[in-house]
């Protein structure tokens, strides 16, 4: 069985050494130690979310924090293509399901989408508090596939700055997929880009209005469609993920 990941901030881990020992505090130390009840001898893992593993060790656990041996320290570099997800805001948990489940297959970040047709409205206090509740999402989700990167969420936009987005990453040689019913392009052959970022569109529950998928499409982005079926929300994104990490060589 894998070991467990606990989560520090980035370039925490960059004073430590192979042989040496780091201190896990706060929360994830209060859930190793307490929690899970991670004692002396038990492997665990230390990640800043930015690539960098401790596989460690506990050697203690008490008030002050769990202290961890440096078994070794591992960088995982970041993908030549960052995958990223854009997921158009939705009723009940359905898009946090999506970032979950996104998280999990292997997703590189998160760009929340205020459709024209999403029941959901982020503004002022909200905006700030649901995007908490996403990065909490995401945080929680990579710890659980025990990654050592966790996802970037950015700030919402709308379907005018998606388009501005769609048009910056195909300038920038990346390239962008939008999941709708009725396009004739099967993911499965969609030309992917080799470097920058891919963005994975999706709508909400009423679908991406017939306007904004020309908007899009104008900007330089290319409608595919997942296969035979009609997917939720909650479950198109993850599944449109699952497929490209296939395809780059991500799950080999």
């Amino acid at each position: 069985m894998s070991a467990p990941v606990f989560l520090v901030e980035p370039g925490e881990l960059a004073p430590v050494q192979v042989g040496g020992t780091f201190l896990l505090r706060g929360a994830e130390a209060r859930h190793a130690g307490v929690v899970q009840r991670r004692g002396p001898g038990e492997r665990i893992d230390v990640c800043d979310g930015s690539g960098a593993r401790l596989v460690g060790q506990v050697v203690h656990a008490g008030a002050d924090g769990v202290l961890v041996e440096a078994l070794d320290l591992v960088h995982e570099p970041a993908g030549a293509l960052a995958l990223v997800l854009v997921q158009a805001l939705a009723k009940g948990d359905r898009d946090e399901r999506a970032i979950e489940a996104a998280t999990e297959v292997g997703v590189d970040g998160v760009l929340p989408w205020q459709a024209r047709r999403s029941i959901v409205v982020w503004r002022g206090e909200r905006a700030a508090k649901s995007r908490a509740l996403w990065l909490g999402t995401v945080r929680a989700a990579a710890k659980q596939s025990r990654r050592a990167w966790v996802p970037q969420v950015e700030a919402a936009v709308d379907s005018k700055a998606l388009a501005s987005r769609v048009a910056s990453t195909v300038a920038g040689g990346g390239g962008v997929l939008v999941l709708h019913e009725e396009a004739s392009l099967p993911i499965a052959q969609a030309v992917l880009p080799t470097g920058g970022e891919l963005l994975v569109v999706v709508g909400p529950e009423g679908g991406i209005d017939e306007d904004e998928l020309t908007a899009l499409v104008a900007a330089g982005a290319v409608a595919v469609r997942l296969g035979p079926h009609v997917l939720r929300t909650s479950t198109a994104g993850p599944v449109a993920l699952a497929l490209l990490a296939q395809r780059l060589g991500r799950w080999g």
